[in-house]
Formats: structure tokens, sequence, C-alpha cells
């Protein structure tokens, strides 16, 4: 981002997690709550890439593994005669979907436990810092009353 710039900036989808990444600001005086609340984000940002980087990594590879097989069991090969991919219909690929979900389930357990955590927890640090910019902003009003 420009250096003038005040707000974070949105990357394009990553390919291995499909993710946009988040550049985030950093005000030039930054408080230490501030602070926290950013680091709180950037922490949560880095472990939803990890995750769904080797969530979509995983899936890929099993979904070719069970084409191939599917394929193979059929007597077919990977490419038609044209040189197309060969493909399953929606009926043999909603097998593996629902295996895939299935056989990852206590991952995905696990996972939305720690977004919902990270989540709480990065909802509690905006209501601070929503509170002390409103006390500092009602400071000032008075100040600005009273001279």
């Amino acid at each position: 981002p420009p250096a003038h710039s005040h707000s974070d900036w949105i990357g394009p989808p990553d390919k291995l997690s499909n993710l946009r990444p988040v550049i985030f600001y950093v005000p030039p005086e930054e408080s230490a709550l501030e602070r926290r609340l950013r680091e709180a984000r950037q922490e949560a940002q880095a472990s939803n890439q990890r995750f769904w980087a080797r969530h979509n990594r995983a899936f890929r590879q099993e979904k070719e593994e069970f084409i191939y097989s599917r394929l193979k069991a059929k007597g077919l090969e990977m490419r038609d005669e044209s040189g197309q991919k060969a493909t399953l219909n929606a009926e043999e690929m909603a097998d593996f979907y629902k295996d895939f979900l299935s056989k990852n389930f206590k991952k995905h357990l696990q996972y939305n436990r720690d977004w919902y955590k990270q989540n709480f927890r990065i909802t509690f640090l905006m209501g601070q810092v929503a509170l002390v910019r409103a006390l500092r902003w009602l400071r000032r009003r008075k100040k600005n009353v009273e001279q």
C-alpha cells in the first residue's frame, strides 16, 4: 500500500488457501491495546491461511486419487481420446465429498472452535479499543467545553 494510506489493504485470493490476504494499517501512534488487536487479527489471518492451504492441498490430492482410482476401476484413462481430462458424474463425486467431509470432521470441528476463540478475543479487544477511543473523545470534548 502507498505510504499515505490510512486503512487496511486486501489482496487477491491466495492460490492455495483461496483467502484474501490483508495488509494491516499500523497508525503512527498505535497504542499498546490497538497493537494487541492488530496482532490478534494478524494471528487469526495467519492461522486461517495455514489451515485452508493444508486443507485445500489435501482435498485436491485426495480428489485426484479418487478420480484416478474410479476411472481405473472402469478401465478408463485420466484423459480421453481427445486429450480432455476425464471426469466422473455428480453422484460418484458426491461419494468422495461425503467421505472427505466425514474423514475430516474432527479437523473442521477443531478449526471452528479455534476460529470462535480467535474471533471472541478480537471482538473483546475491539470493544476495549472502542471504549478507550470513546472516553478519549469525551475527555477532549469536555476540555473544549470548559475552555
